[in-house]
């Protein structure tokens, strides 16, 4: 009986000694991972990937398929008159200290950190569309500002900055075991109590906490504006808690989006831009063939005529990085079982121009004299009502308009001020006449090159540059996420967008879907190194384990 208690402990010790043993004679596997989408969640997997399976003696090939020219998604910076000394962030333009995957890889990469904001020093301003309910001096003391802010608004300031803080501390458990890594987002927020938050409003949930007086009409709700594009009544509480968390903010020189360049740099991943997968499909085998599963890519070059291509090697493992709504991806039922979770991402107009001119006071109904914002963030008026999408804008018109560069002007060696306006609507050359108290033309609208001073006529837009992005989803209240698993070897990022979407978040998910991998192939390995060293310890102590047994 003694022989038959220390038989599966022994068995169960042999692995790690064949494993070394295997390691020693070369006889490894190569695991061949696809990765489509180079954003910050397929940039971050590849990084952590190859690091996981550098620590864990795994031999891993990355391939990353990008059907963009550039690495790093929506972290995608713009040169004004193409000037690559002035880069203008267009996409997501901040991360703070505690997001420890984008602070701790920016130190990595000796990137350096600066402090984001505009090349100028003055007002900030929460305007309702007629007037504004709050301003604030960056010019002045921190203790000033902070002093102004509690007589207007007494202790919410405090009480909500609490608030965030408490959520997001709890949120960081994600990073750590036994929350780390997770196979379902869902059990770990209902673990961590965060679907309290998730499953409502902001408003909802500022008002559980006593919090939902002018202080969140005015800032927080600016905030959840400028950040996601919704009102407090259609966005979830821990979107309105991340809205509120920006303290520390940091944003490397020259771009954010080297962070994921150098990720993807570091992780020794193959990488095509211009790449575009057009569909996934299991590989054929045969009766005979009891091989693991693999998987076949067909991939495309956006904007040519060029039939899909199937990739010449066979993938382990998939990991969709980009949301599946926009990524044209076709795959048969035998690959995915249950469908994607599809989600109402935000259409948001993003649009840069330089211009001579300041904003007008008349615009934001301010005497001529007046000193204007040059910030300028956006809450509901009196008379306007919380709608969502595009309509929830309210009589501002706009999220935000902020002057973020100053810079020096080609053609005509002037100094110019660079802006950045978030909209659900495309900026109008009417607007921006209102807005500059100058006359802009339709031409200025436009994406081509405006023309320059000629004849004493000093241009009011000198450079313009409009987007249209997808980048988050709208916030609604929920309590389940997309899991990040789809199957067998597929992986999938996206679904923590619904849950909190920035660039960390998505680095976030890339980290935990990297892990996943790296343990799901030591389990199937040490399992079958068990499995063949059993068979070998029943076939060659067979009689010695019957007597055993008869014993």
């Amino acid at each position: 009986m003694y022989l038959l208690r220390l038989f599966p402990l022994a068995c169960s010790l042999l692995p790690f000694t064949a494993v070394n043993g295997a390691e020693a004679t070369g006889s490894r596997d190569v695991k061949q991972v696809a990765i489509i989408g180079a954003g910050a969640a397929g940039s971050s997997t590849a990084y952590h990937l190859h690091k996981y399976a550098k620590e864990e003696g795994m031999d891993v090939n990355i391939t990353i398929f990008e059907k963009t020219s550039h690495i790093g998604g929506r972290t995608l910076t713009v040169n004004v008159y193409d000037d690559p000394l002035n880069p203008v962030e267009l996409g997501a333009s901040i991360f703070v200290k505690v997001n420890h995957i984008l602070y701790n890889a920016s130190k990595a990469f000796n990137l350096r950190l600066v402090d984001p904001g505009s090349d100028e020093e003055g007002l900030l301003g929460i305007w309702d569309g007629k007037t504004f309910v709050y301003t604030q001096d960056s010019e002045s003391s921190d203790w000033w500002n902070i002093a102004k802010l509690l007589w207007k608004y007494g202790t919410a300031p405090y009480y909500t900055r609490r608030l965030v803080q408490d959520t997001i501390a709890t949120f960081l458990k994600l990073y750590e075991a036994p929350h780390f890594p997770f196979r379902s987002l869902s059990i770990k927020a209902f673990e961590l109590g965060l679907i309290k938050i998730t499953g409502s409003t902001g408003e909802q949930f500022l008002s559980g906490n006593q919090l939902n007086g002018p202080f969140a009409h005015d800032i927080v709700q600016a905030s959840t504006r400028v950040n996601y594009a919704s009102n407090l009544a259609y966005i979830h509480g821990l979107g309105t808690m991340v809205a509120m968390a920006p303290e520390g903010a940091k944003a490397v020189a020259g771009g954010n989006w080297q962070i994921f360049s150098n990720m993807v740099a570091d992780s020794k991943a193959h990488i095509f831009l211009n790449s575009s997968v057009a569909s996934i499909t299991k590989e054929k085998s045969s009766a005979l063939d009891s091989g693991p599963l693999r998987y076949r890519i067909d991939t495309t070059r956006p904007g040519t005529a060029i039939e899909a291509e199937t990739y010449p090697v066979a993938f382990d493992d998939i990991v969709l990085a980009t949301p599946y709504q926009f990524s044209g991806i076709t795959y048969d039922d035998d690959v995915i079982a249950h469908p994607v979770d599809s989600i109402p991402y935000v259409k948001l107009h993003v649009t840069l121009f330089a211009s001579p001119f300041r904003f007008s006071p008349e615009f934001f109904n301010l005497k001529p004299s007046s000193k204007v914002p040059i910030s300028v963030l956006t809450t509901l008026g009196k008379d306007d009502e919380a709608k969502a999408g595009p309509d929830g804008v309210g009589s501002a018109g706009f999220y935000s308009a902020t002057l973020v560069k100053v810079v020096t002007n080609p053609k005509t060696q002037n100094a110019e001020y660079v802006y950045k306006i978030f909209s659900p609507h495309k900026v109008t050359s009417k607007f921006l006449s209102k807005l500059l108290g100058v006359q802009v033309p339709e031409t200025f609208t436009s994406p081509s090159p405006a023309s320059t001073e000629e004849d004493g006529v000093v241009d009011p837009i000198s450079w313009y540059h409009p987007t249209i992005f997808h980048p988050y989803p709208q916030k609604y209240p929920r309590v389940t996420f997309q899991d990040p698993i789809l199957g067998d070897g597929l992986y999938y990022t996206s679904g923590i967008e619904s849950f909190i979407s920035t660039m960390e978040t998505s680095a976030l998910m890339g980290m935990n879907v990297a892990r996943l991998i790296t343990d799901d192939y030591l389990a199937k390995k040490y399992q079958k190194v068990l499995a063949g060293l059993q068979e070998k310890v029943m076939t060659n102590h067979s009689p010695t384990i019957s007597l055993v047994g008869e014993l």
